[in-house]
């Protein structure tokens, strides 16, 4: 559904939507903020891309052209998320698969008479909490092109994101969730990654969240919140935090949860049930 943005609270804000083809955004205090959607990778891009990751598995469906991008424009500090650069972080963690119950493997097989060795980590977990860099933008003979200058250091910190304030009644100036990629693991489950936004007045929040289900055997929720807070200071700050969580259905259904996949759809509502596998805070701050 389409976001509705009264002009006056845009107004109101300083703040200025735009929209180009598959992309969109809002400027915002010194940030331009935009989301970047496309279909799903061709056929030759595939192959590209199995040949980078030095893969011969990709998720069903991979939106290799899409992006939400966060630049600080005076700094060049650039926070961005793509489905290239999670599936290298997949490739790169390389969990263990989880094992599917035996009754439920012949799924996998793309020939009635393959013989099915998971031997990858088919669910496509991935420990990605986004891309950045700094990014200073420059004239080169009247064409505007974007040069990487530096690296972006995040630091541990004990301030938490304060999610009461972000529940306040604040007009929403844009909103947008873009998926990056997708798996129905043989009708074993679900695997998604994606990442959402919401840009209000006083600050801009985004969640990426890649959450898995492998039906009878395990749930996982790998979240990463941002947010950062508009202000008179020159040196913004964003605070991020990453939560992993996962049961197997077995420790779910010993504590008195259904057992049922359908009862496990929605990954907001169920998330309290999951054990903290692990929590970090870290804080950004941007130099001028």
């Amino acid at each position: 559904m389409e976001l509705e943005v009264d002009e006056n609270d845009l107004k109101a804000a300083g703040a200025e939507l735009f929209a180009d083809g598959g992309r969109k955004g809002v400027r915002i205090h010194g940030w331009l903020i935009e989301s970047r959607r496309n279909s799903i990778l061709n056929s030759s891009t595939i192959e590209e891309w199995e040949q980078k990751l030095q893969t011969s598995h990709l998720p069903e469906m991979v939106f290799g052209e899409n992006a939400l991008i966060l630049k600080h424009l005076s700094s060049g500090t650039k926070i961005h998320f793509n489905a290239f650069d999670a599936l290298r972080g997949w490739k790169q963690e390389a969990l263990p698969p989880v094992e599917v119950p035996a009754a439920a493997k012949w799924k996998f097989r793309s020939k009635p008479s393959q013989q099915v060795i998971l031997d990858y980590d088919y669910t496509f977990t991935t420990p990605y909490c986004g891309s950045d860099t700094i990014e200073i933008d420059k004239d080169l003979d009247g064409r505007e092109i974007s040069e990487e200058t530096g690296n972006i250091h995040w630091e541990d910190c004990k301030e938490q994101i304060d999610l009461v304030a972000l529940a306040s009644k604040e007009p929403i100036l844009f909103y947008d969730e873009v998926v990056l990629y997708e798996d129905e693991l043989a009708d074993n489950g679900v695997s998604l990654l994606t990442v959402k936004v919401r840009v209000m007045p006083s600050s801009w929040f985004l969640l990426l969240r890649f959450w898995l289900r492998v039906d009878g055997v395990l749930i996982r929720l790998r979240d990463t919140r941002m947010h950062c807070v508009f202000g008179g200071s020159t040196n913004p700050v964003i605070l991020r935090e990453i939560c992993w969580r996962e049961s197997t259905f077995q420790a779910l259904s010993a504590k008195g949860y259904p057992f049922d996949s359908a009862a496990y759809n929605d990954p907001s509502i169920i998330s309290q049930r999951l054990p903290v596998v692990t929590h970090v805070t870290q804080k950004l701050v941007i130099s001028p």
